[in-house]
């Protein structure tokens, strides 16, 4: 999932309220500790806030609080692999894959889909009270799961349940960052973005070892107190720093799509996650169909997230330098290239090669996907226009596995399966290229 630059957009309605080149009314000092600047393109981040800490041990304390959350959140949302071959072969063995992936795809579109009406709630200056309720409601649904026997039961409990927590958690942690810094807010994002590869690293293993010891019920339970622990120490450090903002007008802007460029934009992120996650979902599934031993079958998920973690950092710092959009091309690019070769790996070698160049394209890919949305258009209502974004591309999170599962069940074969998941990246890379050229209007060019 994007962490970095998302949080960065869903905080900037709530840290970009006065504009960055408006006065404060009524004389109050402007105490944004970061902003954007359109002169300044990607690097956007100026040191307008004299009080800003930009470290200390609150700030990082904080930091480590929110990383702790989205390892309990996100990182366990990315072990959806480890639950999909599990249901495929025992809870749910009766049912097809197309339909067990609807679990999922609504775990990772809720992840992203609240953005808009939650962002909107921390503007308003809630933080703590839907941090706290969506925690209680993760651990919640996370014990449930364990005693869900009917697919409508894991849809609602894993599908719904952890997936709008996990989003709530997610969106309302990501706009604090920027109270606390500014000349080290990539190094605080970036921190913060650990925690999920690092969770998405670590559950898979955590769970199939419980699995092979335990009952899924007791897998669940056990899985449960986890999330509860890193969650107790989210709810006990985030804290923001700057009062609430009022942040009048409408939650949406449709004509905010009559730009081409972000239209088009926009477009390509739907088209990406139509196929981006396929791998990700089907890398377990497809080892031990191919014969390969089934405990490394299983840590291949890890394997992916673990190699995430530095794509994400590596394409944070590259986009500094060359731009986002340069950045993401390629790393995209290379996604699709590693999809369309997945399913003819049918060794230890390729399977695990390719695990860790997918791992580290996609990192690349999340980490610094919403961070062109930031010059197209009026910087302060970057927040609209980055939760209108987002919300699209969830329907392409939502429907991307179960359409690749739909040609699973029909074809029977994992080469088909690569090659839709492939043409839609391929289609958002194209369409990137695309709005580049809009955005820069030349061949060369930071971008």
């Amino acid at each position: 999932m994007s962490f970095k630059e998302h949080a960065i957009l869903l905080a900037s309605s709530s840290t970009t309220a006065l504009g960055p080149n408006t006065p404060p009314a009524n004389g109050e000092k402007n105490t944004t500790c970061a902003h954007s600047d359109p002169e300044k393109g990607p690097a956007f981040f100026d040191n307008v806030d004299s009080e800003c800490p930009d470290g200390g041990f609150k700030a990082w304390l904080c930091v480590f609080g929110i990383s702790c959350g989205l390892c309990a959140t996100f990182g366990f949302v990315n072990a959806w692999g480890i639950f999909q071959a599990y249901y495929e072969e025992f809870t749910l063995r009766t049912m097809s894959p197309s339909d067990i992936a609807w679990i999922g795809s609504i775990q990772y579109a809720l992840v992203f889909m609240p953005g808009l009406a939650f962002g909107r709630l921390f503007d308003m200056g809630y933080l703590r009270l839907p941090v706290g309720l969506a925690s209680a409601l993760l651990v919640a649904c996370t014990f449930l799961t364990g005693e869900c026997k009917e697919f409508w039961q894991f849809i609602l409990c894993q599908g719904f349940g952890i997936g709008l927590a996990s989003g709530t958690v997610f969106t309302a942690a990501s706009g604090v960052i920027p109270h606390w810094f500014n000349k080290k807010l990539g190094l605080a994002f970036a921190c913060m973005a650990a925690g999920s590869s690092i969770g998405g690293t670590v559950f898979p293993i955590i769970l199939k070892n419980l699995i092979e010891h335990q009952s899924f019920q007791w897998t669940l339970r056990i899985m449960g107190f986890i999330v509860a622990a890193f969650l107790l120490v989210l709810n006990l450090t985030i804290s923001r720093r700057l009062p609430p903002k009022p942040h009048p007008g409408p939650f949406i802007n449709l004509s905010m799509f009559k730009s081409p460029v972000y239209a088009i934009y926009s477009v390509s992120l739907f088209t990406g996650f139509l196929g981006i996650y396929t791998c990700l979902t089907y890398l377990s599934i497809s080892g031990v169909v191919a014969g390969i031993d089934s405990n490394l079958s299983f840590y291949l998920l890890s394997i992916a997230n673990a190699s995430s973690l530095f794509g994400r950092l590596g394409g944070g710092i590259l986009s500094d330098c060359l731009g986002p959009i340069n950045v993401l091309i390629p790393g995209t690019f290379l996604s699709g290239i590693m999809t369309y070769a997945w399913p003819f790996a049918t060794t230890k070698g390729p399977l695990i090669f390719i695990a860790i160049i997918y791992g580290i394209s996609s990192g690349v890919y999340v980490a610094i996907l919403g961070q062109p949305l930031v010059g197209m258009g009026k910087i302060t209502d970057v927040g609209m226009r980055a939760g209108m974004t987002f919300s699209l591309m969830s329907l392409g999170a939502l429907a991307g596995p179960p359409i690749s599962g739909a040609i699973l069940d029909h074809t029977g074969s994992f080469k088909n399966v690569g090659y839709y998941a492939r043409t839609a990246i391929m289609l958002s890379v194209i369409l990137m290229l695309i709005a580049r050229h809009l955005l820069l209007g030349k061949l060369f060019g930071r971008a």
